[in-house]
């Protein structure tokens, strides 16, 4: 992975007892969090992070249960208790790497499942975060409630991964190529370097791995669900500025209100958020105005 972000250091932390999480930095400047999502790693960074380092103190971590960190699993845990997986535990583990790291406040931005952690760090953690953008997601709430054919045919995965273990996790582990084809083809294979392919397709050949997916996935059609619900009833809101960036020919596009969305969540909503030309993974496809978006917004 070095190839790919020559300069940086790769760091390991503790966040819990058995839990530590991987990730690289390097830059100097205000501090600025780069989460990714599934199935991804850090790698999906490469196009953007590099060019950050003169502006920015750069941090990219290995979300929990992918890439190099740690895969925590409980076996003696009630199956229907995902919370070792949920937004808030996650959103914890930001924390404490930053925390680790020296840095009292930082500016965010999350992709995916990258962008739900950010979420739910900002609502918990609000003196933590000076801005957040958030990529190519609505909120976990919002996207299941508005669920018809259209979503579920293009968002299968979201009821593939949460199906009771261990059906999903052996069906991955068993054909990794045929699920990052399915996963990442249809987006053209063109838009990833090779080295972050491989590592994409990694995921799917390691058993833990796949069970750390899943139990994301699971977590937020329960446990992430319940916490929104919660925030909501305590009127708890991201109150720092938010931009968000989705990609105009994605789902988030097609189906919803990405702003309208967005307001009910935080009352700070950035005027230039807007849709970019071109689809989900907006940090391989649409870096240069990624970058353009991200030197703007967190000044």
């Amino acid at each position: 992975m070095s190839k790919l972000f020559p300069g940086f250091k790769s760091f390991s932390l503790p966040v819990e007892p058995d839990i530590s999480i991987h990730g690289i930095r390097a830059g100097s400047g205000s501090p600025l969090l780069l989460l990714h999502g599934f199935p991804q790693t850090h790698a999906i960074w490469h196009k953007v992070a590099n060019k950050l380092t003169t502006e920015y103190s750069v941090i990219m971590i290995d979300i929990r249960g992918y890439g190099a960190s740690s895969k925590p699993s409980a076996p003696s845990r009630d199956p229907s208790d995902h919370g070792l997986y949920a937004k808030s535990a996650m959103a914890k583990d930001c924390i404490a790497v930053m925390s680790q790291l020296g840095y009292d406040s930082f500016f965010l931005c999350g992709h995916d499942r990258g962008g739900r952690i950010a979420h739910k760090l900002c609502v918990d953690h609000p003196d933590r975060v000076r801005k957040v953008m958030i990529l190519d997601i609505c909120p976990t709430k919002a996207m299941y409630a508005a669920t018809d054919q259209t979503f579920a045919y293009a968002y299968w995965h979201w009821f593939f991964l949460t199906q009771p273990a261990p059906f999903p996790e052996k069906m991955m582990t068993s054909s990794p190529e045929v699920m990052a084809d399915k996963c990442l083809k249809g987006h053209g294979h063109d838009i990833f370097a090779e080295q972050a392919l491989t590592d994409y397709v990694n995921q799917f050949r390691e058993h833990d791995t796949a069970h750390a997916m899943c139990e994301d996935y699971r977590a937020s059609m329960q446990e992430d669900i319940d916490e929104q619900n919660a925030d909501e009833q305590a009127e708890k809101k991201i109150i720092c500025p938010l931009r968000v960036i989705w990609g105009k020919t994605g789902i988030i596009e097609a189906k919803f209100d990405a702003l309208a969305e967005w307001r009910t969540q935080c009352e700070n909503v950035d005027p230039a958020s807007c849709a970019l030309q071109c689809g989900h993974y907006i940090p391989e496809e649409a870096p240069d105005q990624l970058l353009q978006h991200i030197r703007d917004f967190f000044t």
